[in-house]
């Protein structure tokens, strides 16, 4: 099913339920700022917050994962991830899944998963995580280099982002500063033929973070699924092929 195919299928499953919550919903919004209640109402009429509860995916972003790797391929059973910025848990979920860490799938090759976030995670079969801790931190290295298989890592994911200040170009190079992190990491512990995927906020230094993407990968490209929302400057980059060990 191609993407357009999936947000479709997803949008129409979700208008009975949308129509059922809305006699409801105006009670849920009394006493909430203006702010909250574009929230409540954009969460009520999304179909991938929806989607996500039908499918027990811990949150929204699964699908944005999902996405690319219906299109990319970038987990396969058998593949070592770290999962970067990895609450509630939702990447996790998709790449247990796909690498077979879980083991479901007995006659599959089994992968590996090890998320790190500054946040608390609830535990997930298949995966190992390392909460209340900071990746672009150097002694992360080190915890990671203890859990991971003596090969490394053969994909890195990073759906992590600052807390928004509500200055754009602050935030947006902060986060910068986050991918570069990230690819340092990478350069200690992926493997040669790796994959490497982050989101960024569009701005004046994404151009720069694709170039050093560009020294170390085969091929960098620039991923907007349809799961982000329209409205959202997030975008990803997706680099293949690790070229430097």
């Amino acid at each position: 099913m191609s993407s357009k195919m999936f947000s479709s299928h997803l949008l129409t499953r979700s208008l009975h339920s949308s129509c059922q919550f809305w006699k409801k919903f105006p009670q849920s919004l009394k006493g909430k700022s203006v702010a909250e209640q574009r929230w409540l109402v954009r969460q009520l009429n999304d179909p991938f917050v929806k989607e996500a509860k039908v499918k027990n995916y811990r949150c929204r972003s699964a699908f944005k994962l999902l996405e690319i790797h219906e299109k990319y391929k970038i987990l396969q059973p058998g593949l070592r991830v770290i999962d970067c910025g990895a609450a509630p848990g939702a990447w996790s979920q998709v790449a247990v899944e796909k690498v077979n860490s879980d083991k479901a799938d007995l006659e599959a090759p089994v992968g590996f998963v090890v998320g790190v976030d500054l946040l608390q995670i609830t535990p997930l079969e298949g995966a190992q995580f390392l909460p209340n801790t900071d990746v672009t931190n150097s002694t992360t290295i080190n915890k990671l280099c203890d859990l991971l298989p003596l090969q490394g890592a053969d994909v890195i994911l990073s759906d992590m982002a600052p807390n928004a200040s509500g200055i754009k170009e602050m935030d947006h190079e902060k986060l910068i500063s986050m991918c570069m992190s990230v690819l340092d990491l990478a350069h200690k512990v992926l493997q040669p033929g790796g994959t490497f995927l982050c989101k960024y906020w569009d701005g004046w230094q994404a151009p720069l973070l694709k170039a050093q993407l560009a020294k170390c990968f085969q091929h960098v490209k620039t991923v907007k699924p349809q799961a982000s929302r329209q409205d959202s400057a997030e975008v990803f980059f997706l680099a293949l092929r690790y070229k430097i060990k």
